[in-house]
């Protein structure tokens, strides 16, 4: 394992924030498989000092009052969402892998760079236009990311903003959500 390289380094939220985020990335190869190099946000989350930060600058960067209930995608962007809603004092809506949420749901498929996958979102998740933030961990090819945006928009959400700690630029992921709200705190 190796840190992120941080000279250099770029986000949305200006360098000393993606600096903060590339100083806890770690890169692991050849997982989950051979060939991808895997970007570990685990001592990120748990530096308390740092998360309390990155979370402290994702709601200063939208604002508290532009979005009113927080989604997070499977399975790290449920950290993320939690500690945002905690933050804000809003509710959170997990995006999940297929069956496993026990109401009436909506699901899309898509294509991973590394596989095929369905996420689902209960169907009354959301009220007629809810301003909803949509948060992850990384922003690859962008195929979780356009899925997860259609089902709150399915579901009667109105996407306020998608926020990632780590864009994986030179995947495209943002091209595929192009028109969409992207706010990325570390580039690479």
């Amino acid at each position: 394992m190796t840190e992120t390289h941080s000279i250099g380094v770029r986000g949305d939220s200006g360098p000393e924030v993606a600096r903060l985020v590339a100083s806890r990335v770690l890169d692991v190869p050849d997982f989950p498989k051979p060939g991808v190099m895997f970007k570990d946000l685990m001592p990120l989350f748990a530096d308390g000092d740092v998360f309390r930060e990155v979370i402290d600058g994702i709601v200063e960067y939208h604002g508290r009052d532009s979005f009113d209930i927080v989604v997070g995608i499977e399975a790290r962007g449920f950290v993320i969402a939690a500690a945002i809603a905690y933050a804000t004092g809003i509710g959170v809506v997990p995006v999940r892998k297929a069956g496993k949420l026990p109401r009436a749901a909506y699901s899309a498929s898509y294509a991973l760079e590394y596989g095929e996958a369905t996420l689902e979102v209960h169907q009354d998740a959301f009220t007629a236009g809810h301003r909803v933030l949509v948060v992850d961990d990384v922003l690859a090819t962008g195929g979780t990311a356009e899925a997860t945006l259609d089902l709150v928009e399915r579901a009667g959400g109105t996407v306020a903003g998608f926020t990632v700690l780590l864009e994986l630029g030179f995947l495209g992921g943002r091209k595929k959500l192009s028109g969409r709200p992207v706010h990325a705190l570390l580039t690479v």
